[in-house]
């Protein structure tokens, strides 16, 4: 199931203020606004997101997950605004509109000048310029493995808890995140996961709760912390990101001098 944003946008500053007020006023909302895209969400994911009392708002344990997770994706979207500032700061005159997306927009028919691909494109009138490659391994919290033990052998998550980044909202290209339930099943079946989510911040907070193993971002654990990388440097598993624009934009400024931005920041981020 897809999200509103706008929804999304809404239960964060209520869960933020405390009281569905308090959010309007941050929001230019009324205060019966703000209630009814909560009650919306609540009703789209089949939870109770707020105890509701005269004093404000109480989150609920299913508020509280989806208000970690929905705080995680607003802060990277400043993150990535602030990094952006710079090249606005530095190319006053280019206007830019960031599309955060894992649908792989039409280049060709213009849906987007530019675009950071997880995979190698395979059209063959765009140009490509790899970017960095994201890393990603096993992990588990020390809680649970402090229940349930370390899996030392591929072999030994037959008998753990795999968390496992799935839905129709997944897009195809990220087939390594099947990697813990597939391998070393030597011909059998995959293993069937304890849990699907389909966002990896969702997948990232339900490893830190203890709940199973999951395969998950190098920089995203970094970023956050707490958890126990499994089976050492030999199971690496890397997606290398391109930077794309179709061939026709190769001459235009803006194009240029955004490419060679993202490329030399490229070089000092590791991932």
């Amino acid at each position: 199931m897809s999200m509103d944003w706008d929804k999304l946008k809404v239960f964060h500053a209520a869960a933020e203020a405390g009281s569905f007020t308090h959010a309007g006023e941050q929001l230019g909302l009324s205060q019966s606004a703000v209630s009814r895209q909560v009650s919306a969400l609540e009703q789209e994911l089949g939870v109770s997101l707020f105890h509701r009392h005269a004093r404000g708002l109480i989150l609920t344990e299913q508020g509280e997950v989806l208000h970690h997770t929905a705080h995680d994706v607003f802060m990277k979207l400043e993150a990535a605004r602030a990094k952006l500032g710079e090249f606005v700061e530095l190319y006053p005159d280019i206007h830019l509109s960031l599309l955060t997306t894992d649908e792989e927009l039409d280049l060709a028919m213009r849906a987007a000048d530019v675009a950071i691909r997880l995979r190698q494109p395979t059209q063959p009138d765009l140009i490509q310029r790899k970017l960095f490659s994201v890393r990603f391994h096993a992990y588990a919290s020390p809680e649970y493995i402090k229940r349930f033990g370390t899996p030392r052998e591929l072999d030994d998550l037959d008998r753990h808890r795999v968390l496992l980044l799935g839905g129709s909202t997944v897009p195809n290209y990220l087939e390594n995140r099947r990697w813990l339930i597939e391998v070393a099943r030597n011909g059998k079946g995959p293993r069937t996961p304890a849990l699907t989510i389909n966002n990896v911040l969702g997948v990232l907070r339900a490893c830190q709760r203890g709940i199973g193993v999951a395969l998950l971002p190098d920089y995203l654990v970094e970023e956050n912390g707490g958890l126990v990388q499994l089976f050492g440097e030999s199971d690496t598993i890397a997606l290398d990101a391109y930077f794309v624009y179709p061939e026709e934009l190769k001459s235009v400024a803006r194009v240029q001098v955004f490419r060679d931005f993202l490329v030399a920041k490229a070089q000092r981020w590791h991932f």
